[in-house]
């Protein structure tokens, strides 16, 4: 391979890691600044920060958040593989989508791809379905937080950051491309076309409209949760915030959150923007909030991975397991 080509792979690789450290370099110019308007020193500033919060408190909202979210997880994975690939038991599905939050510490489409092997070398699903499906999950969850985000915004009102009140003219657009993009899939709109006829499009040439709305609902109390607890810890670290007020911009902090960037940091950068009165706690906040949760769901993941390798390679690799 020539030099020329290798390169846009090299910067592809690059830059994550640029972006991320941008994001850094910002939040640390906006805790430098409010700690020396304080007389200190970045790391005893944010020390004093930590020390202000009741973990105990904490973690009695996150340990259960994130269980909760891994069942909910598993059950919109288990739904959309029995309507689109194959019949299997919800209990089936738990050691797939908990081993692959492992993956997801690095990105969450990567731990979707893992689940697509899964599947095909255990119950010998096609793998280009078994993708198609996660494709489908993740259409409907771009629907989904846009969706609960527009009714933050209602919501929310004036006290809202202004660039937010794009969410709902983005809803509007979304909804008016969405009966396009069934009725293409269907086969009414260009029948000419052969795009959709591509194996990673399964899911969307089986599904019917009732079920991206089905799936939507099954994954909204995930979120609901999400702005009780976030709501509740935002207070913990001293922060005055209304459930409705969370409701409001938690899907867009998730949308960064989702971004394939190291330690999740849009999402810490979004809470500073947010609330730049506290630089320190939002920091703090951020990052521990989303990284907590993925590390977390890891652990859940290594619950379930001596029954994954079974599956996958045999009873001699899963030993080798601890």
């Amino acid at each position: 391979m020539s030099e020329s080509a290798a390169r846009p792979t090299l910067w592809k690789r690059l830059l994550p890691w640029l972006l991320t450290l941008a994001c850094f370099a910002f939040l640390y110019r906006r805790i430098d600044g409010a700690a020396a308007a304080v007389g200190s020193s970045v790391v005893p500033y944010l020390a004093e920060g930590l020390r202000n919060v009741s973990w105990g408190r904490w973690l009695a909202l996150m340990i259960p958040y994130s269980l909760f979210y891994f069942l909910i997880d598993s059950l919109v994975t288990w739904r959309v593989i029995n309507w689109f690939n194959a019949r299997v038991r919800f209990s089936d599905i738990l050691p797939i989508r908990g081993s692959a939050y492992i993956l997801s510490i690095l990105n969450e489409q990567v731990s979707k791809g893992a689940m697509a092997i899964y599947l095909n070398r255990r119950d010998g699903v096609p793998g280009w379905q078994v993708g198609s499906s996660m494709l489908f999950i993740m259409f409907c969850e771009f629907y989904y937080l846009l969706g609960w985000a527009t009714i933050g915004v209602v919501l929310g009102g004036e006290g809202l950051p202004e660039d937010f009140r794009i969410i709902p003219r983005i809803a509007l657009g979304a909804l008016a491309i969405f009966p396009l993009f069934l009725l293409y899939f269907n086969g009414t709109l260009l029948k000419g076309s052969s795009l959709r006829d591509r194996p990673i499009f399964h899911a969307f040439r089986q599904s019917r409209a009732w079920q991206y709305g089905a799936l939507i609902l099954l994954r909204s109390p995930a979120l609901l949760a999400a702005v009780v607890v976030y709501t509740l810890a935002l207070r913990l670290f001293g922060v005055e915030a209304e459930f409705g007020g969370v409701l409001s911009y938690l899907p867009v902090i998730f949308f960064g959150a989702a971004a394939p960037l190291p330690m999740r940091s849009i999402a810490i950068v979004l809470w500073v923007i947010l609330f730049p009165e506290h630089p320190r706690e939002m920091s703090i906040f951020g990052l521990l909030m989303h990284n907590f949760f993925i590390f977390f769901n890891a652990v859940i993941g290594l619950i379930f991975l001596r029954r994954a390798s079974r599956e996958l390679f045999g009873s001699e690799r899963a030993s080798d397991l601890p």
